[in-house]
Protein backbone atom coordinates (compact mmCIF):
# COMPACT_ATOMS: atom_id res chain seq x y z
CA UNK A 1 0.00 0.00 0.00
CA UNK A 2 1.41 3.55 -0.94
CA UNK A 3 0.22 5.67 1.61
CA UNK A 4 1.13 5.44 5.89
CA UNK A 5 -2.84 5.86 6.39
CA UNK A 6 -3.99 2.78 4.23
CA UNK A 7 -1.44 0.50 6.01
CA UNK A 8 -2.73 1.56 9.49
CA UNK A 9 -6.40 1.32 8.32
CA UNK A 10 -5.22 -2.21 7.29
CA UNK A 11 -3.51 -3.24 10.68
CA UNK A 12 -5.86 -1.19 13.27
CA UNK A 13 -9.91 -1.54 12.87
CA UNK A 14 -12.48 1.13 14.67
CA UNK A 15 -13.74 -1.15 16.62
CA UNK A 16 -11.13 -2.70 18.30
CA UNK A 17 -9.24 1.18 18.77
CA UNK A 18 -12.26 2.70 20.30
CA UNK A 19 -12.81 -0.29 22.51
CA UNK A 20 -9.00 0.11 24.12
CA UNK A 21 -10.57 3.54 25.16
CA UNK A 22 -13.65 3.41 26.24
CA UNK A 23 -16.92 0.48 27.51
CA UNK A 24 -18.52 -0.79 24.18
CA UNK A 25 -21.61 -3.09 24.33
CA UNK A 26 -23.19 -4.68 21.14
CA UNK A 27 -26.16 -2.68 19.17
CA UNK A 28 -26.85 -4.97 16.09
CA UNK A 29 -24.44 -4.95 13.74
CA UNK A 30 -22.72 -2.21 15.59
CA UNK A 31 -21.46 -1.08 18.87
CA UNK A 32 -22.74 1.60 21.16
CA UNK A 33 -21.53 3.22 24.38
CA UNK A 34 -21.47 6.54 26.43
CA UNK A 35 -20.18 9.30 24.51
CA UNK A 36 -16.62 10.76 25.33
CA UNK A 37 -17.15 13.80 23.74
CA UNK A 38 -20.36 14.96 25.97
CA UNK A 39 -21.38 14.09 29.00
CA UNK A 40 -24.64 11.81 28.83
CA UNK A 41 -26.41 9.37 30.19
CA UNK A 42 -28.03 7.39 28.16
CA UNK A 43 -25.51 5.74 25.37
CA UNK A 44 -25.83 7.79 21.97
CA UNK A 45 -21.96 6.84 20.60
CA UNK A 46 -22.16 4.21 17.96
CA UNK A 47 -19.25 2.52 16.11
CA UNK A 48 -20.01 0.76 13.35
CA UNK A 49 -17.31 -2.11 11.97
CA UNK A 50 -18.37 -2.31 8.55
CA UNK A 51 -18.14 1.00 7.42
CA UNK A 52 -15.04 1.71 9.68
CA UNK A 53 -16.15 4.61 11.50
CA UNK A 54 -18.31 6.31 14.64
CA UNK A 55 -20.82 8.70 15.16
CA UNK A 56 -22.61 10.02 18.20
CA UNK A 57 -26.46 11.23 17.89
CA UNK A 58 -26.28 13.37 20.75
CA UNK A 59 -23.22 15.70 20.09
CA UNK A 60 -23.21 15.12 16.21
CA UNK A 61 -19.45 13.62 17.03
CA UNK A 62 -18.33 11.63 13.91
CA UNK A 63 -14.85 10.59 12.41
CA UNK A 64 -12.62 7.44 11.74
CA UNK A 65 -9.64 6.29 13.58
CA UNK A 66 -7.73 8.86 12.96
CA UNK A 67 -10.42 11.33 13.62
CA UNK A 68 -11.45 9.72 17.04
CA UNK A 69 -7.60 9.55 17.80
CA UNK A 70 -6.75 13.31 17.21
CA UNK A 71 -9.92 14.14 19.17
CA UNK A 72 -9.75 11.81 22.32
CA UNK A 73 -6.32 12.38 22.82
CA UNK A 74 -6.18 16.29 21.98
CA UNK A 75 -3.59 16.12 19.00
CA UNK A 76 -2.94 17.34 15.82
CA UNK A 77 -2.89 14.61 12.75
CA UNK A 78 0.75 14.02 13.06
CA UNK A 79 0.54 13.14 16.33
CA UNK A 80 -2.35 11.05 15.70
CA UNK A 81 -0.61 9.66 12.81
CA UNK A 82 2.62 8.57 14.76
CA UNK A 83 0.56 7.51 17.60
CA UNK A 84 -1.31 5.18 15.64
CA UNK A 85 1.89 4.12 13.55
CA UNK A 86 3.62 3.08 16.44
CA UNK A 87 -0.10 0.93 17.57
CA UNK A 88 0.21 -0.90 14.04
CA UNK A 89 4.01 -1.43 13.47
CA UNK A 90 4.12 0.95 10.67
CA UNK A 91 7.10 2.83 9.59
CA UNK A 92 6.56 6.66 8.97
CA UNK A 93 9.03 7.69 6.13
CA UNK A 94 8.03 11.66 7.13
CA UNK A 95 9.83 10.86 10.34
CA UNK A 96 13.11 8.74 8.90
CA UNK A 97 13.67 11.35 6.11
CA UNK A 98 16.77 14.17 7.30
CA UNK A 99 17.61 15.51 3.50
CA UNK A 100 18.08 19.06 3.50
CA UNK A 101 15.38 19.78 0.69
CA UNK A 102 12.64 17.71 2.79
CA UNK A 103 13.49 19.51 5.91
CA UNK A 104 12.98 23.21 4.02
CA UNK A 105 9.27 22.14 3.24
CA UNK A 106 8.58 21.05 7.11
CA UNK A 107 5.74 23.08 8.91
CA UNK A 108 7.22 25.82 11.55
CA UNK A 109 5.36 23.07 13.90
CA UNK A 110 7.13 19.92 12.69
CA UNK A 111 10.07 21.81 12.85
CA UNK A 112 9.84 22.84 16.30
CA UNK A 113 9.02 19.10 17.39
CA UNK A 114 12.34 18.15 15.34
CA UNK A 115 14.38 21.22 17.55
CA UNK A 116 12.69 19.48 20.78
CA UNK A 117 13.60 15.91 20.06
CA UNK A 118 17.35 17.57 19.42
CA UNK A 119 17.96 19.11 22.93
CA UNK A 120 15.96 16.02 24.61
CA UNK A 121 19.17 13.96 22.85
CA UNK A 122 21.47 16.67 23.90
CA UNK A 123 20.71 16.87 27.40
CA UNK A 124 20.58 12.99 27.91
CA UNK A 125 23.78 12.98 25.91
CA UNK A 126 25.32 15.76 29.01
CA UNK A 127 23.93 13.47 31.67
CA UNK A 128 26.25 10.70 30.89
CA UNK A 129 29.12 12.68 30.06
CA UNK A 130 32.54 12.23 32.29
CA UNK A 131 32.50 15.71 34.11
CA UNK A 132 31.96 16.78 37.48
CA UNK A 133 29.37 18.43 36.98
CA UNK A 134 27.41 15.54 34.89
CA UNK A 135 28.68 13.58 37.73
CA UNK A 136 26.97 15.64 40.53
CA UNK A 137 23.63 15.61 38.30
CA UNK A 138 23.69 11.76 38.13
CA UNK A 139 24.23 11.71 42.16
CA UNK A 140 21.64 14.08 42.45
CA UNK A 141 19.14 11.81 41.19
CA UNK A 142 20.38 8.93 42.87
CA UNK A 143 20.17 10.35 45.92
CA UNK A 144 16.66 11.01 44.95
CA UNK A 145 15.88 7.40 44.69
CA UNK A 146 16.00 7.32 41.10
CA UNK A 147 16.89 3.96 39.30
CA UNK A 148 18.84 4.08 35.83
CA UNK A 149 15.96 2.82 34.31
CA UNK A 150 13.35 5.37 35.12
CA UNK A 151 16.18 7.90 34.39
CA UNK A 152 16.76 6.78 30.37
CA UNK A 153 12.94 5.58 30.59
CA UNK A 154 11.77 9.64 31.33
CA UNK A 155 14.59 10.56 29.13
CA UNK A 156 16.34 12.79 32.20
CA UNK A 157 18.91 14.95 30.70
CA UNK A 158 21.43 17.71 32.22
CA UNK A 159 22.08 21.50 31.13
CA UNK A 160 25.25 22.46 31.68
CA UNK A 161 26.41 25.98 33.02
CA UNK A 162 27.36 27.26 30.05
CA UNK A 163 25.62 30.04 28.44
CA UNK A 164 25.70 29.09 24.91
CA UNK A 165 26.55 25.09 25.07
CA UNK A 166 22.97 24.11 23.81
CA UNK A 167 22.49 26.83 21.31
CA UNK A 168 25.50 25.98 19.35
CA UNK A 169 24.94 22.86 18.77
CA UNK A 170 21.37 23.38 17.68
CA UNK A 171 22.97 25.76 15.16
CA UNK A 172 25.06 23.04 14.16
CA UNK A 173 22.29 20.90 13.29
CA UNK A 174 20.69 23.52 11.19
CA UNK A 175 18.47 25.23 12.98
CA UNK A 176 18.34 29.05 12.80
CA UNK A 177 17.80 31.38 15.25
CA UNK A 178 14.36 32.08 14.64
CA UNK A 179 13.19 28.22 15.43
CA UNK A 180 15.84 28.02 18.77
CA UNK A 181 13.60 31.33 20.17
CA UNK A 182 10.33 29.96 19.18
CA UNK A 183 11.24 27.17 20.43
CA UNK A 184 11.81 28.57 23.81
CA UNK A 185 15.08 26.96 24.15
CA UNK A 186 17.23 30.47 23.79
CA UNK A 187 16.93 33.55 24.34
CA UNK A 188 17.69 36.49 22.68
CA UNK A 189 19.73 39.71 24.83
CA UNK A 190 18.98 43.36 25.00
CA UNK A 191 22.04 43.58 22.97
CA UNK A 192 20.79 42.43 19.70
CA UNK A 193 24.14 42.52 18.42
CA UNK A 194 25.33 39.66 21.04
CA UNK A 195 24.38 36.59 19.93
CA UNK A 196 21.48 34.69 21.92
CA UNK A 197 22.05 32.13 25.04
CA UNK A 198 20.61 29.21 26.24
CA UNK A 199 17.23 29.46 28.42
CA UNK A 200 18.39 25.87 30.73
CA UNK A 201 22.27 26.16 32.32
CA UNK A 202 22.82 23.83 35.13
CA UNK A 203 19.70 22.05 35.12
CA UNK A 204 18.12 18.45 35.63
CA UNK A 205 16.23 18.67 32.57
CA UNK A 206 12.53 16.70 32.37
CA UNK A 207 11.18 16.55 29.27
CA UNK A 208 7.46 17.29 28.93
CA UNK A 209 5.29 15.28 26.04
CA UNK A 210 2.27 15.40 24.49
CA UNK A 211 -0.16 11.95 24.68
CA UNK A 212 1.54 10.77 22.07
CA UNK A 213 5.12 11.03 23.20
CA UNK A 214 6.11 14.08 21.44
CA UNK A 215 8.45 16.63 23.36
CA UNK A 216 7.16 19.77 23.37
CA UNK A 217 8.79 21.49 26.43
CA UNK A 218 11.13 20.85 29.46
CA UNK A 219 11.03 21.57 33.39
CA UNK A 220 14.43 22.11 34.64
CA UNK A 221 15.28 21.82 38.09
CA UNK A 222 18.39 23.90 39.55
CA UNK A 223 21.45 21.56 40.61
CA UNK A 224 22.97 24.35 42.78
CA UNK A 225 20.98 26.89 44.03
CA UNK A 226 22.59 30.32 43.65
CA UNK A 227 20.35 31.77 45.79
CA UNK A 228 18.89 34.29 42.64
CA UNK A 229 17.72 31.46 40.57
CA UNK A 230 14.44 29.35 40.89
CA UNK A 231 14.27 26.06 41.73
CA UNK A 232 12.40 25.26 38.63
CA UNK A 233 12.25 26.75 35.27
CA UNK A 234 9.60 25.88 32.95
CA UNK A 235 10.11 26.60 28.81
CA UNK A 236 7.26 29.12 27.72
CA UNK A 237 4.35 28.79 25.77
CA UNK A 238 4.97 27.84 22.52
CA UNK A 239 3.08 27.12 19.01
CA UNK A 240 3.38 23.61 19.97
CA UNK A 241 2.84 23.69 24.22
CA UNK A 242 -0.02 25.02 26.04
CA UNK A 243 0.34 25.32 29.22
CA UNK A 244 -3.37 24.93 30.39
CA UNK A 245 -3.79 22.26 27.84
CA UNK A 246 -0.88 19.37 29.10
CA UNK A 247 0.06 17.16 32.20
CA UNK A 248 3.20 15.55 32.67
CA UNK A 249 3.64 12.32 32.44
CA UNK A 250 0.22 12.01 30.32
CA UNK A 251 2.20 9.88 27.36
CA UNK A 252 3.14 7.23 29.53
CA UNK A 253 0.20 7.12 32.37
CA UNK A 254 -2.84 7.23 29.80
CA UNK A 255 -3.12 3.17 29.23
CA UNK A 256 -2.92 2.80 33.25
CA UNK A 257 -5.43 5.43 34.08
CA UNK A 258 -7.96 3.51 31.92
CA UNK A 259 -7.11 -0.24 33.11
CA UNK A 260 -6.88 0.87 36.63
CA UNK A 261 -10.29 3.59 36.41
CA UNK A 262 -8.62 6.48 38.50
CA UNK A 263 -5.27 8.74 37.93
CA UNK A 264 -3.18 10.10 40.48
CA UNK A 265 -2.51 13.85 40.48
CA UNK A 266 0.75 15.13 42.22
CA UNK A 267 2.47 18.11 41.80
CA UNK A 268 6.63 17.69 41.25
CA UNK A 269 8.52 16.13 38.40
CA UNK A 270 9.96 13.96 41.31
CA UNK A 271 6.53 12.77 42.78
CA UNK A 272 5.65 11.51 39.46
CA UNK A 273 8.82 9.70 38.41
CA UNK A 274 9.47 8.21 41.52
CA UNK A 275 5.49 6.91 41.81
CA UNK A 276 5.62 5.85 37.89
CA UNK A 277 8.55 4.16 39.63
CA UNK A 278 6.79 2.49 42.52
CA UNK A 279 4.64 0.72 40.16
CA UNK A 280 1.62 3.79 40.24
CA UNK A 281 1.57 4.19 36.09
CA UNK A 282 -1.47 5.96 36.51
CA UNK A 283 0.83 9.05 37.65
CA UNK A 284 0.38 12.49 36.15
CA UNK A 285 1.78 15.72 37.53
CA UNK A 286 0.82 19.86 36.93
CA UNK A 287 4.25 20.46 37.59
CA UNK A 288 5.75 22.69 34.39
CA UNK A 289 2.25 23.21 33.85
CA UNK A 290 -0.59 25.93 34.13
CA UNK A 291 -3.88 25.36 35.93
CA UNK A 292 -6.74 27.13 34.62
CA UNK A 293 -9.39 28.39 37.11
CA UNK A 294 -11.77 27.42 34.08
CA UNK A 295 -12.99 24.03 32.93
CA UNK A 296 -12.37 25.61 28.97
CA UNK A 297 -10.37 28.12 28.09
CA UNK A 298 -11.32 31.25 26.59
CA UNK A 299 -10.17 29.90 22.89
CA UNK A 300 -12.28 26.87 23.94
CA UNK A 301 -9.61 24.39 24.57
CA UNK A 302 -10.01 21.47 27.26
CA UNK A 303 -7.20 22.58 30.07
CA UNK A 304 -5.18 19.91 31.30
CA UNK A 305 -8.11 17.80 32.85
CA UNK A 306 -9.90 17.05 29.64
CA UNK A 307 -8.43 14.04 28.47
CA UNK A 308 -7.63 12.45 32.02
CA UNK A 309 -11.39 12.85 32.58
CA UNK A 310 -12.18 10.96 29.41
CA UNK A 311 -9.57 8.00 30.25
CA UNK A 312 -11.32 7.92 33.59
CA UNK A 313 -13.69 10.16 36.02
CA UNK A 314 -12.38 8.94 39.08
CA UNK A 315 -9.20 10.77 40.66
CA UNK A 316 -6.99 10.80 43.59
CA UNK A 317 -5.49 14.57 44.28
CA UNK A 318 -1.98 13.82 45.84
CA UNK A 319 -0.69 17.53 46.75
CA UNK A 320 1.46 18.75 49.27
CA UNK A 321 0.39 19.64 52.70
CA UNK A 322 1.71 23.43 52.49
CA UNK A 323 -0.73 26.39 51.71
CA UNK A 324 0.39 26.56 48.25
CA UNK A 325 -0.60 22.34 47.68
CA UNK A 326 -3.88 23.02 49.11
CA UNK A 327 -4.55 26.03 47.16
CA UNK A 328 -3.43 23.86 44.14
CA UNK A 329 -5.43 21.01 45.45
CA UNK A 330 -8.37 23.10 46.01
CA UNK A 331 -8.59 24.66 42.31
CA UNK A 332 -7.51 21.55 40.46
CA UNK A 333 -10.85 19.82 42.68
CA UNK A 334 -13.21 23.05 41.80
CA UNK A 335 -12.40 22.17 37.76
CA UNK A 336 -12.83 18.60 38.29
CA UNK A 337 -15.94 18.59 40.41
CA UNK A 338 -17.97 20.68 37.97
CA UNK A 339 -16.30 18.04 34.97
CA UNK A 340 -18.34 15.60 36.90
CA UNK A 341 -15.47 13.95 38.26
CA UNK A 342 -15.36 11.84 41.37
CA UNK A 343 -12.65 13.48 43.27
CA UNK A 344 -10.69 12.52 46.51
CA UNK A 345 -7.73 13.76 48.43
CA UNK A 346 -4.47 11.64 49.53
CA UNK A 347 -3.65 12.79 52.64
CA UNK A 348 0.06 14.28 53.15
CA UNK A 349 1.82 15.09 56.26
CA UNK A 350 3.33 18.38 56.58
CA UNK A 351 6.25 19.21 54.59
CA UNK A 352 6.28 15.83 53.22
CA UNK A 353 5.77 15.73 49.53
CA UNK A 354 4.82 11.98 47.20
CA UNK A 355 8.59 11.66 46.38
CA UNK A 356 9.78 11.77 50.39
CA UNK A 357 7.12 8.75 50.97
CA UNK A 358 8.23 6.47 48.51
CA UNK A 359 12.27 6.96 48.71
CA UNK A 360 12.22 7.31 52.60
CA UNK A 361 9.01 5.62 53.76
CA UNK A 362 8.64 2.80 50.20
CA UNK A 363 6.03 1.56 47.77
CA UNK A 364 3.79 0.05 50.51
CA UNK A 365 3.49 3.32 52.60
CA UNK A 366 2.44 5.42 49.24
CA UNK A 367 -0.20 2.73 48.23
CA UNK A 368 -1.39 2.95 52.09
CA UNK A 369 -1.38 6.79 51.49
CA UNK A 370 -3.41 6.89 48.21
CA UNK A 371 -5.88 3.62 49.83
CA UNK A 372 -6.73 5.80 52.50
CA UNK A 373 -7.76 8.86 50.20
CA UNK A 374 -11.02 10.61 50.87
CA UNK A 375 -13.39 12.28 49.15
CA UNK A 376 -12.97 15.99 48.67
CA UNK A 377 -16.08 17.61 50.85
CA UNK A 378 -15.41 15.00 53.78
CA UNK A 379 -11.49 15.81 53.55
CA UNK A 380 -12.04 19.35 53.24
CA UNK A 381 -15.02 19.70 56.19
CA UNK A 382 -12.74 17.65 58.37
CA UNK A 383 -9.90 20.11 57.60
CA UNK A 384 -12.58 23.32 58.60
CA UNK A 385 -13.49 21.80 61.27
CA UNK A 386 -10.50 21.17 62.52
CA UNK A 387 -9.04 24.88 62.06
CA UNK A 388 -11.74 26.26 63.78
CA UNK A 389 -11.09 24.65 67.12
CA UNK A 390 -14.80 24.25 68.24
CA UNK A 391 -15.98 27.55 67.45
CA UNK A 392 -19.55 27.08 65.74
CA UNK A 393 -19.23 30.77 64.15
CA UNK A 394 -16.11 30.24 62.62
CA UNK A 395 -16.92 26.41 61.31
CA UNK A 396 -20.48 28.07 59.98
CA UNK A 397 -18.43 31.10 58.29
CA UNK A 398 -15.47 28.35 56.69
CA UNK A 399 -18.77 25.58 55.47
CA UNK A 400 -20.37 29.13 53.62
CA UNK A 401 -17.43 30.20 52.30
CA UNK A 402 -15.17 27.41 51.48
CA UNK A 403 -17.04 24.17 51.31
CA UNK A 404 -20.48 24.99 50.04
CA UNK A 405 -19.00 26.33 46.38
CA UNK A 406 -17.42 22.87 45.78
CA UNK A 407 -21.08 20.94 47.01
CA UNK A 408 -22.66 23.34 44.41
CA UNK A 409 -20.35 22.01 41.43
CA UNK A 410 -21.62 18.79 42.43
CA UNK A 411 -23.54 17.67 39.11
CA UNK A 412 -25.59 15.16 40.80
CA UNK A 413 -28.61 16.52 43.19
CA UNK A 414 -28.61 12.97 45.56
CA UNK A 415 -24.69 13.90 46.09
CA UNK A 416 -25.51 17.15 47.23
CA UNK A 417 -28.21 16.07 49.33
CA UNK A 418 -25.79 13.33 50.77
CA UNK A 419 -22.85 15.43 51.81
CA UNK A 420 -25.40 18.77 53.10
CA UNK A 421 -26.56 15.79 55.48
CA UNK A 422 -23.24 14.52 56.19
CA UNK A 423 -22.17 18.73 56.73
CA UNK A 424 -25.24 18.46 59.26
CA UNK A 425 -23.74 15.54 61.38
CA UNK A 426 -20.19 16.55 61.24
CA UNK A 427 -21.10 20.11 62.11
CA UNK A 428 -24.29 20.25 63.91
CA UNK A 429 -25.74 22.69 61.63
CA UNK A 430 -29.03 22.05 61.03
CA UNK A 431 -29.64 20.85 57.43
CA UNK A 432 -32.19 23.67 56.33
CA UNK A 433 -30.20 26.22 57.05
CA UNK A 434 -27.07 24.42 55.30
CA UNK A 435 -29.83 24.07 52.15
CA UNK A 436 -30.65 27.66 52.25
CA UNK A 437 -27.12 28.95 52.17
CA UNK A 438 -26.43 26.27 49.04
CA UNK A 439 -28.67 28.20 47.39
CA UNK A 440 -27.71 31.87 48.25
CA UNK A 441 -24.02 30.33 47.19
CA UNK A 442 -25.82 29.04 43.72
CA UNK A 443 -26.95 32.16 42.66
CA UNK A 444 -24.03 33.75 43.71
CA UNK A 445 -22.21 31.75 41.25
CA UNK A 446 -24.72 30.97 38.22
CA UNK A 447 -23.00 33.60 35.67
CA UNK A 448 -19.89 31.46 36.71
CA UNK A 449 -21.41 28.06 35.79
CA UNK A 450 -23.19 29.27 32.99
CA UNK A 451 -20.52 30.64 31.36
CA UNK A 452 -18.63 27.19 31.77
CA UNK A 453 -21.67 24.98 30.14
CA UNK A 454 -21.30 27.58 27.28
CA UNK A 455 -17.68 27.12 26.95
CA UNK A 456 -18.33 23.12 27.13
CA UNK A 457 -21.29 23.75 24.62
CA UNK A 458 -18.46 25.59 22.12
CA UNK A 459 -16.30 22.59 23.04
CA UNK A 460 -18.70 19.87 21.82
CA UNK A 461 -19.29 22.03 18.71
CA UNK A 462 -15.34 21.83 17.81
CA UNK A 463 -15.74 17.95 18.20
CA UNK A 464 -18.16 17.64 15.25
CA UNK A 465 -16.71 20.97 13.01
CA UNK A 466 -13.42 21.30 13.11
CA UNK A 467 -12.36 17.66 11.67
CA UNK A 468 -14.97 18.47 8.90
CA UNK A 469 -13.34 21.99 8.66
CA UNK A 470 -9.93 20.69 8.63
CA UNK A 471 -10.51 18.00 6.04
CA UNK A 472 -12.21 19.71 3.73
CA UNK A 473 -9.87 23.11 3.60
CA UNK A 474 -6.81 20.32 3.43
CA UNK A 475 -8.72 18.61 0.65
CA UNK A 476 -9.00 22.77 -1.21
CA UNK A 477 -5.63 23.81 -0.50
CA UNK A 478 -3.72 20.42 -2.00
CA UNK A 479 -6.17 20.42 -5.22
CA UNK A 480 -5.33 24.22 -5.45
CA UNK A 481 -1.91 23.01 -6.27
CA UNK A 482 -2.11 20.56 -9.34
CA UNK A 483 -2.54 20.41 -12.11
CA UNK A 484 -5.06 17.58 -12.43
CA UNK A 485 -8.09 18.41 -10.29
CA UNK A 486 -10.61 16.35 -9.14
CA UNK A 487 -12.37 18.32 -6.89
CA UNK A 488 -12.75 21.86 -7.67
CA UNK A 489 -11.22 24.32 -4.22
CA UNK A 490 -13.56 27.17 -4.71
CA UNK A 491 -16.11 24.93 -4.17
CA UNK A 492 -15.16 24.07 -0.27
CA UNK A 493 -13.93 27.95 0.11
CA UNK A 494 -16.97 28.98 -0.75
CA UNK A 495 -18.58 26.91 1.44
CA UNK A 496 -15.96 27.73 4.16
CA UNK A 497 -15.25 31.31 3.52
CA UNK A 498 -16.29 32.79 7.18
CA UNK A 499 -13.81 30.41 8.58
CA UNK A 500 -10.79 29.77 5.77
CA UNK A 501 -7.74 32.19 7.17
CA UNK A 502 -8.46 30.94 10.72
CA UNK A 503 -6.66 27.67 8.95
CA UNK A 504 -3.58 29.44 6.67
CA UNK A 505 -1.02 28.57 9.12
CA UNK A 506 -1.10 25.39 9.08
CA UNK A 507 -1.94 25.45 5.44
CA UNK A 508 0.85 23.23 4.95
CA UNK A 509 -0.37 20.32 7.68
CA UNK A 510 -3.44 20.13 6.01
CA UNK A 511 -2.03 19.45 2.84
CA UNK A 512 -0.21 16.93 4.09
CA UNK A 513 -3.07 15.71 5.75
CA UNK A 514 -5.35 15.35 2.47
CA UNK A 515 -2.33 13.85 0.35
CA UNK A 516 -2.18 10.70 2.75
CA UNK A 517 -5.68 9.99 3.18
CA UNK A 518 -6.76 10.56 -0.75
CA UNK A 519 -3.84 10.43 -2.84
CA UNK A 520 -4.74 7.69 -4.84
CA UNK A 521 -7.64 7.06 -3.79
CA UNK A 522 -11.19 6.54 -5.26
CA UNK A 523 -13.61 7.87 -2.56
CA UNK A 524 -12.15 11.68 -2.52
CA UNK A 525 -15.27 12.72 -4.37
CA UNK A 526 -17.86 10.88 -2.74
CA UNK A 527 -16.35 12.10 0.89
CA UNK A 528 -16.17 15.48 0.12
CA UNK A 529 -19.70 15.50 -0.73
CA UNK A 530 -20.71 13.88 2.31
CA UNK A 531 -18.31 16.03 4.63
CA UNK A 532 -20.00 19.64 2.80
CA UNK A 533 -23.47 18.49 3.64
CA UNK A 534 -22.03 17.68 7.14
CA UNK A 535 -20.99 20.71 7.61
CA UNK A 536 -23.85 22.55 6.14
CA UNK A 537 -25.81 20.10 9.02
CA UNK A 538 -23.62 21.87 11.60
CA UNK A 539 -24.10 25.99 10.16
CA UNK A 540 -28.05 24.79 9.77
CA UNK A 541 -27.80 23.77 13.66
CA UNK A 542 -25.89 26.69 14.52
CA UNK A 543 -28.43 29.14 12.69
CA UNK A 544 -31.02 27.80 14.37
CA UNK A 545 -30.39 27.92 17.72
CA UNK A 546 -29.79 31.69 16.64
CA UNK A 547 -33.44 31.31 15.58
CA UNK A 548 -35.02 30.13 18.70
CA UNK A 549 -32.94 32.81 21.31
CA UNK A 550 -34.25 35.54 18.99
CA UNK A 551 -37.93 34.04 18.79
CA UNK A 552 -37.55 33.81 22.63
CA UNK A 553 -36.61 36.93 23.56
CA UNK A 554 -38.39 39.01 20.76
CA UNK A 555 -40.19 42.19 21.92
CA UNK A 556 -41.04 43.28 18.14
CA UNK A 557 -44.53 40.62 17.39
CA UNK A 558 -44.81 41.94 14.09
CA UNK A 559 -41.64 40.29 12.88
CA UNK A 560 -42.65 36.58 14.35
CA UNK A 561 -44.10 35.50 11.06
CA UNK A 562 -40.98 36.05 9.56
CA UNK A 563 -38.60 34.46 11.94
CA UNK A 564 -41.06 31.23 11.79
CA UNK A 565 -40.58 31.28 8.50
CA UNK A 566 -37.08 31.27 8.14
CA UNK A 567 -37.32 28.29 11.34
CA UNK A 568 -39.15 26.67 8.88
CA UNK A 569 -37.11 26.78 6.01
CA UNK A 570 -34.00 25.74 8.00
CA UNK A 571 -35.80 22.43 9.25
CA UNK A 572 -36.80 21.78 5.75
CA UNK A 573 -33.21 22.12 4.38
CA UNK A 574 -32.11 19.93 7.15
CA UNK A 575 -34.61 17.16 6.76
CA UNK A 576 -33.54 17.43 2.85
CA UNK A 577 -30.28 16.56 3.82
CA UNK A 578 -31.40 13.81 5.93
CA UNK A 579 -33.26 12.09 2.85
CA UNK A 580 -30.19 12.95 0.68
CA UNK A 581 -27.92 10.62 2.53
Amino acid sequence: MSSSVDQIKSRIDILSLVSSYMKLDRAGASWKGKCPFHNEKTPSFFVSPDRGSYYCFGCGASGDIFTFVEEFEGLDFKGALKLLADRAGVTLEVYSKNDKDEKETKSEKEKLYEIMEEATKFFEKNLKENTKESEEARAYLKSRGLTDKTIQDFRIGFAILDWRKLYDYLKGKGFVDKEIELAGLAKRPEDVKKAMYDRFRGRVMFPISDSSGRIIAFSGRILVDDGKSAKYLNSPETPIFNKSSVLFGIDKAKDSIRKNNFSILVEGQMDLVLSHQAGFKNTVASSGTAMTDKTVSKENIINNLGLVYRLSKNIVLAYDADKAGVNASNRFAKIALSLGMDVKVASMKEGVDPADVISKEGRDAWHEVIRNSKHFIPFMLERILKDASGDERKAGRGIRERLLPFVNDLESSIEKSHFIRLISDKSGIAEDALIEDLKKVESELKYEKEETEIAKANVEKKFRKDPIERRLLGIAFWQEGVKDKIIEPELIFNKLSKVKDAYKDIREDLIYEAEEFYLNSENLQKDVQEMLLSIEEEYLNEELVKMMVEFKNLKDKSKEVEILKKINEINKRKEEIKNSR
